[in-house]
């Protein structure tokens, strides 16, 4: 009895050298990871950092960038989804707290008086005044690259986002200076 040559391919699949998802009459679910990076990703924005009940720092301002990385599915088409829709909502988030003073909302530390035309402000006894047209208040513990990277987050997930456009993991960073960053980020359960 004659022994069936295997092909080379045949052989590589066999060994696991060369995996079935490389061939087109095999059909399996991909994923890729996009990276957005883009220079109007920013915004400029006033804060200060509350370490404990008595020490913070003095208000200041940084240039915030943030940056994106979304693994999603690749459909059929060779596409995941328009990157444009992301885009479009991370730029929309750092308009929305461009040229602001940044204010915890959340912070045990900070109590925050709001009125019609200024906000008062109490922290370890000394109260600061600040104009209500300038500040944002946002629902955080403080206002640091990481509770800004997780807010920033929740807001790019609103709508049923990563449902919508098959996201499977996205990450989103913020960077108050050059070389260091801070991310936070979301996974689809079953990854």
């Amino acid at each position: 009895m004659q022994k069936k040559r295997r092909t080379k391919m045949q052989y590589l699949l066999s060994t696991g050298m060369m995996p079935a998802a490389f061939f087109p009459e095999t059909v399996m679910q991909r994923t890729t990871l996009i990276r957005l990076r883009n220079q109007y990703l920013k915004f400029s924005a006033a804060h200060f950092t509350i370490f404990s009940a008595t020490e913070r720092e003095r208000l200041h301002g940084h240039n915030f960038y943030v940056t994106a990385e979304i693994e999603a599915e690749v459909g059929d088409d060779g596409l995941c989804f328009d990157y444009n829709i992301m885009k479009k909502r991370l730029r929309a988030i750092c308009e929305s707290l461009d040229e602001y003073i940044l204010l915890p909302g959340q912070s045990p530390y900070l109590d925050i008086q709001t009125g019609e035309t200024d906000h008062k402000l109490d922290f370890n006894g000394r109260a600061i005044q600040l104009p209500s047209e300038d500040c944002i208040i946002l629902p955080l513990r403080n206002i640091t690259a990481e509770e800004l990277s997780y807010w920033i987050l929740g807001e790019a997930l609103k709508d049923n986002t990563a449902e919508r456009y098959a996201i499977c993991r996205l990450q989103i960073a913020v960077s108050s200076g050059a070389g260091q960053s801070v991310a936070s980020e979301w996974a689809k359960e079953n990854q």
